[in-house]
């Protein structure tokens, strides 16, 4: 199929590519769309059959579940077999935002959205064009990363287009996203609230509006788990199409090394004008901020420019271990997994 684009206003999106959005999804179409996280690849969530076809776009294992986006407080109420107090005080607390909330799922849900499981993970985005288009398309709608599975996340439209043209019908182009980073995920289905995944939301923020320690859950599921409660919990996720190294220090060694066998090599390095060596033949160097809102929002369109450059392999200089960074180490730990 070809797919169609459509350039919106990030900020004041307009009816008509909006209602077009709507449509597509109201007759069981795929829909790319911006949030202030990342690009979500959108279907009715209540409908088995468009939500399969999320599954093949993207050849997403069916043990990985699908986070659902909804326009308001009442409808992801509505989607919960119980609404834990837990998940009273976070959406209070962080909604529409950056934040994704496993509760108790109602049997409304579809079992290809939670991936068998019982439970349900809900955000309400806090971008104009995913607000709209949940309001226009009165559907709660599931929408996992708008990429390939284990590849990169977009960040981008044109990120989007890259992996997935002719695998949906359309594209809302709604410029660059503000975090770059997927939400933060809380499992508050239990008797304690969980951290299942790390980002712009963190524990210590989380702790304060629950007025309760959060437990930070540090497995990795398997290839073949099932009941994964969350999205982003494989070992491996956030990849870019060639390898991807994480070193200490300057990493000259490890550029002197891969130049050996490699002719184009991509090097991320954090803050400043810091340089592995010195500018270099077959070295295409990338400096990212040393503060962590800012590097998160240049991670992953990093990774894809570097992709688009054509290296045949990316070296991350390791970023700090401090307070602020933990969803960016969690990031690129998957991205480099073997």
């Amino acid at each position: 199929m070809n797919t169609e684009i459509l350039v919106v206003d990030p900020h004041h999106p307009q009816p008509e590519p909006i209602a077009h959005a709507a449509a597509v999804l109201r007759a069981g179409g795929v829909v790319a769309f911006p949030t202030e996280t990342v690009y979500g690849l959108g279907a009715d969530a209540l409908s088995e059959s468009a939500v399969s076809r999320i599954f093949a776009a993207k050849g997403r294992p069916a043990n990985n579940p699908l986070i659902v986006h909804i326009a308001d407080l009442d409808a992801a109420r509505r989607l919960a077999s119980h609404w834990p107090a837990a998940a009273e005080k976070l959406a209070s607390a962080f909604w529409p935002g950056p934040l994704t909330l496993v509760v108790p799922k109602a049997d409304s849900i579809p079992a290809i959205v939670t991936a068998g499981g019982p439970t349900v993970a809900l955000r309400i985005p806090d971008h104009p064009v995913a607000r709209a288009l949940l309001l226009a398309a009165q559907r709660p709608l599931a929408a996992p990363s708008a990429n390939l599975s284990t590849r990169v996340s977009a960040v981008r439209a044109e990120h989007v287009a890259a992996g997935l043209s002719c695998r949906i019908e359309l594209i809302l182009d709604g410029g660059p996203t503000a975090c770059g980073l997927e939400s933060t995920v809380v499992d508050v289905s239990g008797p304690r609230p969980r951290l299942l995944r790390h980002g712009v939301i963190g524990a210590a923020e989380l702790t304060a509006a629950l007025g309760e320690d959060i437990e930070i859950v540090e497995r990795h599921a398997g290839d073949h788990d099932v009941g994964i409660a969350s999205p982003g919990m494989h070992r491996k996720h956030y990849s870019p199409a060639v390898p991807l190294d994480i070193v200490d220090g300057s990493g000259a060694a490890d550029l002197a090394e891969l130049l050996r066998t490699k002719s184009k090599i991509g090097w991320v390095s954090c803050g400043g004008d810091a340089s592995p060596t010195a500018p270099r033949e077959g070295v295409v160097q990338i400096c990212l901020a040393d503060e962590p809102e800012a590097y998160a929002r240049r991670l992953y369109d990093t990774l894809h420019t570097l992709e688009a450059a054509g290296v045949e392999h990316i070296v991350v200089e390791r970023p700090p271990r401090a307070p602020g960074w933990e969803a960016i180490h969690d990031r690129l730990t998957r991205a480099a997994a073997k």
